[in-house]
């Protein structure tokens, strides 16, 4: 497995995440996955190169997220939640992966196992990664 997050000390003060990348197999498969789910998700697409495809968190101290091909071994087993401001969020979020021909690892739905009001759908990414919208609350 191969996943770095990097929060750079002293430089965030919010308690975000300044920057996360995965290896992935095949950027261009990675993203159209990402392409498919960010209208549904607080990311954007920023920087685009065959070799890295970054996308932005949206909102004040956004970090990045990114997919990389490089020498190094694929990220692999990864397990990446975002927010959803709403249970309708969650829903469009898994119909537009499975609409774009991704996986289903879970229909959206409550999670009481998970906490109360917990509302998440999962699906996974092209290199077997489990990708999650959840909204908290009713």
């Amino acid at each position: 497995m191969s996943v770095e997050a990097v929060h750079r000390d002293g430089r965030r003060t919010d308690g975000n995440v300044d920057h996360l990348w995965l290896r992935v197999a095949d950027v261009a498969a990675a993203r159209a996955f990402y392409d498919a789910i960010a209208p549904h998700t607080p990311i954007r697409r920023g920087t685009d190169r065959p070799e890295r495809v970054s996308y932005v968190r949206d909102g004040e101290g956004g970090g990045t997220f990114s997919l990389v091909a490089d020498a190094g071994p694929r990220t692999e087993n990864v397990h990446v939640a975002f927010p959803a401001p709403d249970r309708r969020t969650v829903d469009a979020f898994h119909a537009a992966a499975l609409a774009a021909g991704h996986q289903d690892d879970g229909a959206p739905g409550i999670r009481e196992a998970y906490g109360p009001g917990y509302y998440g759908a999962f699906v996974r990414d092209p290199d077997g990664n489990g990708i999650e919208a959840v909204h908290h609350g009713t």
